[in-house]
């Protein structure tokens, strides 16, 4: 029988343990204890930790073509989700459906916002988004009939699929930025969307090409986060 191939986790992260890089520590417990992966972990981990939000206002005029929005979403799919039920619905916008949802999203936040509220500068910089990108995904969740898996669970699955879709597009070399606005909660979103009264939108995602390399970030050390329950 074949062994899968060794495969050691290389990368410089030493927020865990300062002043030990998780590959060293990692390369060290492998070899002490021969651990064989499936997969190249290294090059996940690096997918993962590169990821980024890009605001839309940052893709270039590249267009992004349906057969990579396709393998975006077909890779969606393959989130976790109880009982099966598969909550997530999406809705692509592109070409004259993109015209649409330019012409729709807009007004819809003028007329849910109170007036007092209301800035012209946000429903101009909303409309000069929608003119920018080539597609936008609109995230839906469509509630279990039976009502059997609690709603919260099925948002979480929705969830998960679209961190699916953010870490495809890094792996692409694409840009991705998931926004969620207060309005698109509303009824006229539903309507506007030909979504039953129980389901839900749960965001604006955006895809393009980022004009410039993504920022570094950080996260907080994992002792910061973690508690280890042993007794």
């Amino acid at each position: 029988m074949m062994r899968p191939a060794l495969y050691s986790l290389q990368c410089n992260d030493t927020t865990a343990h300062p002043g030990t890089p998780i590959s060293s520590r990692w390369h060290s417990f492998a070899q002490s204890n021969f651990i064989s992966m499936k997969y190249n972990l290294s090059e996940i981990s690096a997918v993962i930790r590169n990821r980024r939000s890009v605001v839309p206002e940052n893709f270039t005029e590249r267009k992004v073509h349906r057969e990579q929005v396709e393998l975006i979403l077909n890779n969606a799919l393959w989130a976790p989700t109880h009982g099966m039920t598969q909550p997530w619905r999406f809705k692509v916008f592109m070409d004259v459906g993109r015209k649409k949802l330019m012409q729709f999203l807009p007004e819809l936040y003028k007329s849910e916002t109170d007036p007092s509220k209301f800035k012209q500068t946000k429903y101009e910089r909303l409309t000069q988004r929608l003119q920018h990108v080539s597609v936008i995904v609109v995230i839906c969740m469509e509630r279990d009939k039976t009502g059997k898996i609690a709603e919260i669970e099925e948002v979480e699955a929705v969830a998960c699929a679209v961190q699916n879709m953010m870490l495809t597009c890094t792996a692409y070399g694409l840009g991705s930025y998931w926004s969620s606005p207060s309005y698109i909660y509303k009824k006229a979103m539903n309507d506007f969307l030909r979504l039953d009264k129980d389901d839900k939108c749960l965001g604006i995602f955006y895809i393009g090409y980022p004009a410039t390399d993504a920022p570094d970030s950080h996260r907080k050390p994992l002792e910061y986060v973690t508690e280890w329950i042993a007794d």
